[in-house]
């Protein structure tokens, strides 16, 4: 056995069903591994970054750790971002890249690149192998860090004549010790105490609940707890989907593009119980004032956010589901909120009954939203990119009790679509919807290809506005002097493209013709693009 057979078997160990890549010279014996062993699928990217994505979206789902390979050099540097994404948002992810000969580091010689050095700053951590007879402790390693405590990705880093190299022998450590890697699970059993004697005395408290309650697979838990001690929740942009939007304690998002009931609510309470959120700028905009005026509970798997944004009276770091299940069966106090719920329940109905403008010869995007949200299956996925489209989604799609991926950390656009591949590949019956603007979609449509190879039933819907929407916003205000640098002249018809990958496409300019658009849209058995023409001034304060 050499090391590309040891690699490939040791990710059949692991349960690798899945790897998204992009072959290239120093990746070809484990390439050439991977042909033998049918249980382990593969797709073929049209470029590295979106492998990251791609894994991401499989990872997200599934609840496995998404893996990506590539080659070494320009495959690895583009790479890059998408390993980049998925630390942001911590999405568990294993990216194995071929490297040049081991005896030629340092040299500069064709692709070569120091890639564990360069994404050291965005990894959970980075392996450069440089003995074949230590790949399986590698993967066994990698995946246990990845998937653990915080979860991210984790950089295998493997040199050509090491894959070629032969074992020894074949050995499969079945447990993982890390010297100074012990995650905390269990949260302590006095802080425990706290939150509860804390959540007796508030009147008005509220949840906040993030990426890190999907991480931990604790939607179940948060919705319990809410419903028993009677608490209203909001979500950060990572954390939509948890409630279903109709739901009497549900609140909307949060944050600078959150929505009006969510922010007001943030704003009186009088106890904040962060669960599975890093409080981060986007979400969080006056951290001081908050802490300055209310009492807060920081919940959370990785101790180095507690304190880092926002300082909390009571931390409790461990895995969310545990410490929400520890809280549930230790009894939660029934707050004396009555009063401030209603309050706010009038507040999200006004906001939810909103009308919205209208324009001649456009469609209005949270018009699209709300008409499309009604539609979908209960469990739909929707991958979403940025910009725009991404404020609108998440302020405006109802939520039922499927889920919304985005990039949310590093706000990477041209996310979705192969985020949306991931999901396929992995989930292939669900229901699953891109939603991206003509500048996002511009940057992962030759994506087209791996949707059209698979034959995957993928929902793709494009805002067109011909302009960098969001940007275009921004400098609409003052200190700038107008946009500039944003149009997106020289766009393609992209009904043709979609048809060139043999993908049909419907165009809608009117709303009086949404319901019967998004019907054939939604209707259509395989594969289907719908582009709404939208006024480039729209903003996401209309």
């Amino acid at each position: 056995m050499n090391g590309a057979q040891a690699l490939i078997e040791s990710l059949r160990r692991e349960g690798v069903e899945r790897i998204f890549g992009y072959a290239g010279a120093t990746i070809c014996p484990a390439v050439d591994a991977l042909r033998e062993v049918p249980e382990i699928a593969y797709t073929l990217v049209r470029t590295e970054q979106n492998a990251g994505h791609m894994a991401s979206g499989y990872a997200r789902v599934s609840g496995k750790t998404g893996v990506c390979m590539v080659t070494s050099g320009p495959g690895a540097t583009n790479l890059i971002t998408g390993i980049a994404t998925a630390y942001l948002d911590s999405i568990p992810m294993v990216a194995i890249t071929g490297q040049v000969p081991s005896y030629l580091l340092g040299r500069d010689i064709f692709q070569e690149v120091d890639i564990t050095g360069a994404v050291a700053p965005f990894s959970k951590h980075s392996y450069l192998v440089k003995d074949a007879g230590q790949i399986p402790r590698v993967v066994r390693e990698a995946f246990h860090i990845a998937s653990t405590g915080r979860p991210g990705p984790v950089l295998i880093d493997i040199p050509i004549d090491i894959q070629e190299g032969r074992l020894e022998e074949f050995h499969w450590p079945e447990e993982v010790n890390i010297r100074g890697y012990k995650p905390s699970v269990r949260g302590n059993d006095l802080q425990i105490k706290r939150v509860a004697e804390a959540i007796a005395k508030a009147k008005q408290p509220l949840i906040c609940a993030g990426g890190g309650v999907w991480l931990a697979g604790a939607r179940e838990e948060l919705v319990e707890l809410a419903e028993t001690a009677r608490i209203p929740v909001v979500k950060t942009m990572m954390g939509i989907g948890l409630m279903p939007t109709g739901h009497p304690l549900n609140m909307g998002m949060i944050g600078a593009h959150g929505n009006h009931c969510a922010n007001r609510a943030l704003a009186k309470s009088d106890l904040l119980i962060m669960v599975g959120t890093r409080a981060a700028d986007r979400a969080i905009t006056a951290p001081e004032e908050i802490q300055r005026r209310m009492a807060t509970i920081h919940i959370d798997v990785d101790p180095a956010e507690i304190g880092k944004n926002m300082q909390a009276a009571v931390p409790l770091v461990g895995n969310v589901k545990v410490i929400l299940r520890q809280l549930l069966e230790g009894g939660v106090p029934v707050t004396d909120s009555a009063a401030w719920r209603e309050k706010l329940r009038d507040y999200r109905a006004a906001e939810l009954s909103r009308q919205f403008p209208s324009r001649p010869g456009y469609v209005f995007p949270g018009t699209v939203m709300r008409k499309l949200g009604v539609r979908l299956e209960d469990n739909a996925v929707v991958c979403v990119d940025v910009g725009q489209n991404q404020i609108f989604t998440c302020k405006y799609l109802p939520q039922k009790h499927g889920r919304l991926l985005t990039s949310g950390g590093l706000g990477t656009m041209g996310y979705a679509l192969p985020a949306a591949i991931g999901v396929k590949a992995a989930q292939p019956e669900r229901q699953t919807l891109v939603v991206c603007g003509d500048g996002s979609f511009q940057m992962a449509m030759n994506e087209l290809a791996a949707v059209a190879c698979a034959g995957m039933d993928l929902k793709i819907l494009l805002f067109r506005n011909n302009t960098l929407g969001l940007v275009h916003q921004i400098q609409s205000r003052a200190p700038y002097h107008g946009p500039f640098g944003v149009a997106l002249d020289g766009s393609p018809d992209f009904g043709k493209i979609a048809g060139a990958y043999g993908i049909p496409s419907l165009t809608v300019n009117d709303e009086d013709q949404l319901d019967g658009a998004i019907d054939r849209f939604l209707g259509e058995p395989g594969p289907c693009l719908m582009i709404c023409d939208v006024h480039p001034d729209v903003s996401t304060t209309d």
